[in-house]
């Protein structure tokens, strides 16, 4: 999660345990307007093996499902879903399988916003990016026609949009919210927790490693100088923070604000 950083730099912030793991969460959103039920990013889902929930620590079930549940709120009653990338821990919660093992739609009223490049390169197949993307589950998308891509910055609703960062990967965006004059921004794996702050703490798994290194700053400052609240999606104790900038120009916290 932290690329390069050595770890006695990283761990004072994040202690691993004694597997050399951190606690990390799935962190999605859900915005509602007076129309639209919307969700961002679906997290890990319901088809991992036990295995790889074992490995991950991961919560049996469904629980994109289930925590919608617990605000009220019914799969079939979610209008659009946004993607901020289509790495599994941000997609897979989109799709299910039967009992017959047919992978379907979770959301089946849902149209899926993703990136155009995003999509391009989650179904590419291509050798370098194997093991990136769980392909067959993504299609099954498009085979039910909830596909929706769209190219750089686009408006998905008043006052909902998206603009594409790139850096993470090729097609990465990140989601705006502009309610009564108030906005925030859920950064997506541009920035996961609040340790990914600092200009040069990035992940391995940026595939654009110096374009996260320049997007990310201005992004942040912007962000610092609006009074935008920022949406993590990784972070274990920090869902949304506004932020400030400190006498060396970095960006850091300045309040924390729990949104459930």
């Amino acid at each position: 999660m932290f690329g390069v950083v050595p770890k006695p730099l990283w761990q004072k912030q994040v202690p691993a345990d004694e597997h050399n793991r951190i606690q990390l969460n799935t962190n999605c959103l859900l915005v509602e307007t007076p129309q639209l039920k919307i969700l961002v990013d679906t997290g890990y889902g319901s088809k991992l093996s036990e295995k790889e929930l074992r490995h991950i620590v991961g919560e049996a079930g469904n629980p994109i499902v289930e925590n919608l549940g617990r605000a009220g709120v019914a799969a079939e009653q979610i209008d659009i879903v946004i993607f901020s990338h289509l790495h599994f821990d941000h997609s897979c919660g989109a799709t299910k399988r039967t009992d017959s093992g047919e992978i379907v739609p979770v959301f089946s009223r849902a149209r899926h916003i993703v990136q155009r490049l995003e999509w391009e390169d989650a179904t590419s197949a291509r050798p370098e990016l194997a093991g990136s993307y769980e392909t067959a589950e993504l299609l099954a998308l498009e085979k039910h026609g909830l596909l929706e891509m769209v190219e750089d910055d686009h408006e998905v609703c008043s006052g909902v949009s998206v603009q594409r960062t790139a850096g993470h990967t090729r097609g990465h965006q990140i989601i705006k919210i502009d309610s009564g004059g108030q906005q925030a921004a859920y950064l997506g794996d541009i920035c996961p927790t609040s340790a990914h702050l600092k200009t040069f703490w990035i992940m391995a798994y940026d595939l654009f490693p110096g374009d996260v290194r320049r997007m990310k700053p201005l992004i942040l400052q912007s962000m610092a100088d609006s009074q935008t609240l920022l949406l993590f999606d990784h972070d274990p104790n920090i869902q949304a923070a506004r932020l400030q900038r400190d006498d060396k120009g970095q960006v850091t916290v300045s309040e924390t604000i729990p949104l459930i």
